[in-house]
């Protein structure tokens, strides 16, 4: 069962949910620092993340049934919009950026989930999926949504794009401190310095990803087509005939 958007909402709104979205968001202006006429579509609950897109063309916050959605932004025109993720309602290949985040965790069809996101990325395009790091201590803070649903590892990840006709490009963890109240005023100096001293400590995996290119699957494809062709094709001999001669030197002969 998904946290409803309340839950997310209240959770963001919180000092410990404006430290989260600070770090997670500088790792997010890092992979995607200009998005000026994008188009940009966030999947699961993205509306922190979505506020600081530079100037895109068109920004969408897709909110699963599940979860519920919330008018987004408060103060222009409505651009959130409450969907059934196994059957996102736009057009194949509208999208330049996707973003998931809360997402893949608690979804009934993780797969389905995936596969959909593929399907309404560009050719060009680049998703980033963050989920829970199985292990980390985020994963385990039930206080916070990131301790419900399904947490992975990088190569469960990284598995679960390839499955789904994507292929990884980058990788790295965010929220290395501790979620604990005590330790929040010091999350960004440990943001700096953990990755050196404890690089696996990260208690969110970030992976980009962008569609496999259709043509070298078609290439593989038609390449072992013409292979079956060829070995249908070659001549067989018919049954009792004498075997083809071989050339043979004079000394053999």
């Amino acid at each position: 069962m998904r946290r409803t958007v309340e839950d997310l909402n209240r959770f963001y709104a919180s000092p410990e949910g404006a430290t989260v979205r600070r770090l997670i968001g500088a790792k997010l202006a890092e992979a995607w620092p200009d998005m000026r006429g994008l188009d940009v579509l966030g999947i699961g609950y993205c509306t922190p993340y979505l506020d600081q897109c530079v100037e895109p063309r068109r920004v969408l916050s897709a909110m699963p049934g599940g979860q519920g959605a919330e008018i987004w932004p408060a103060d222009a025109r409505v651009r959130s919009v409450l969907v059934e993720e196994e059957a996102l309602p736009f057009p194949s290949a509208l999208f330049d950026r996707i973003l998931l985040m809360h997402a893949l965790e608690e979804s009934p069809s993780p797969h389905s989930l995936l596969a959909e996101s593929a399907r309404l990325l560009s050719a060009n395009g680049r998703l980033i999926i963050g989920v829970a790091a199985r292990g980390g201590f985020w994963a385990h803070a039930e206080r916070t949504p990131f301790g419900y649903g399904q947490p992975y590892s990088r190569m469960q990840l990284e598995a679960a794009l390839r499955d789904a006709e994507l292929e990884p490009l980058a990788w790295s963890y965010a929220l290395y401190a501790p979620p604990w109240s005590a330790v929040r005023r010091w999350a960004a100096p440990l943001e700096r310095v953990l990755p050196a001293l404890w690089p696996i400590s990260g208690g969110l995996i970030l992976m980009e990803a962008a569609r496999r290119p259709f043509v070298a699957r078609a290439r593989t494809a038609q390449k072992s087509l013409l292979k079956d062709i060829q070995g249908a094709l070659a001549p067989v001999p018919a049954p009792g005939a004498l075997p083809t001669p071989t050339s043979r030197t004079p000394e053999q002969a």
